[in-house]
């Protein structure tokens, strides 16, 4: 495994090994766990190159204590991506990204994918998420994106950015990597107590809930089912939203929407928590 902190060398090292081969690309921001493992594999058993880059993208946190807070544990993730047979990691500092006389911002129309649900509670973060995916989509120029299902409206606005920005890059989105409680792996875990771990499998346990309802019940009231059962173990709920899962709008005719998903963004012990349950598939592809 080759470990590179200046795009220039990963790019020479990339077009000297690896010049006929597909090149699978997972961009994280550290703190690795199984769920990022999950999508390490795939991209091996589908015979690709992998790269992962680590790099905590400050553009994409509108709070900058949340930035701080989160998890630095490098040595532990080049270890995890080794075991994994990774054969690129990319390493880099703010200024291999961001160069200080480049302009990375990104103009594009979102179809109002970037309003809604994250949009609303986290001004400027796919702003961010955009202009760091483009950069490193440019400085790793892979065949293939791996991304993960439990950041829904994340993948969704990735793709419509390489859409609409005929980026050369095919995205692949991969369900959600779960602990045996259901509870969606994230980085933001190793925050919670032991307690805070086992209450926040309830998550998933209210969008099943909700799944099971979903041809019988309104929209309306299932939302706010959802938000009572959350309450009563402890969560503050930001957004419990069923939605079509194509427009990332709240659902107005179950019976039209060819993609249905419900999505969800909850504290708890101080920590943000999000998860969602694909209820209806539609055109949607999940490895």
């Amino acid at each position: 495994m080759k470990v590179f902190n200046l795009s220039k060398e990963l790019l020479a090292y990339k077009n000297s090994q690896f010049k006929d081969e597909k090149i699978a690309f997972i961009p994280t921001m550290g703190a690795l766990h199984k769920g990022h493992a999950s999508l390490m594999r795939k991209a091996r058993n589908n015979k690709m190159v992998v790269i992962v880059s680590i790099f905590v993208n400050p553009t994409q946190f509108n709070d900058h204590k949340d930035y701080e807070k989160y998890p630095r544990t490098t040595e532990h993730d080049l270890m995890l991506c080794h075991g994994q047979g990774v054969d690129v990691v990319y390493l880099p500092d703010k200024e291999d990204v961001y160069p200080p006389n480049l302009d990375t911002s990104l103009k594009f129309d979102l179809s109002g994918f970037d309003k809604v649900m994250e949009g609303e509670f986290r001004p400027g973060h796919f702003k961010g998420v955009c202009e760091v995916v483009k950069r490193l989509l440019d400085l790793t120029q892979p065949d293939y994106l791996y991304m993960g299902q439990k950041d829904f409206q994340q993948f969704m606005i990735v793709g419509r950015m390489i859409h609409v920005l005929d980026i050369k890059t095919q995205l692949v989105v991969c369900k959600t990597s779960r602990e045996r409680s259901g509870l969606a792996r994230s980085s933001r875990n190793t925050r919670l107590s032991s307690e805070g771990l086992a209450n926040a499998a309830n998550i998933f346990k209210t969008l099943c809930a909700i799944q099971k309802s979903i041809l019988t019940k309104e929209v309306d009231r299932l939302q706010a089912y959802g938000l009572k059962k959350l309450k009563k173990y402890g969560f503050e709920t930001e957004y419990i939203q069923i939605i079509d899962g194509a427009t990332l709008q709240e659902l107005e005719s179950e019976e039209r929407a060819t993609c249905i998903v419900v999505c969800v963004a909850a504290w708890l012990e101080g920590v943000r928590l999000i998860d969602n349950i694909v209820i209806r598939q539609g055109d949607l592809i999940l490895i």
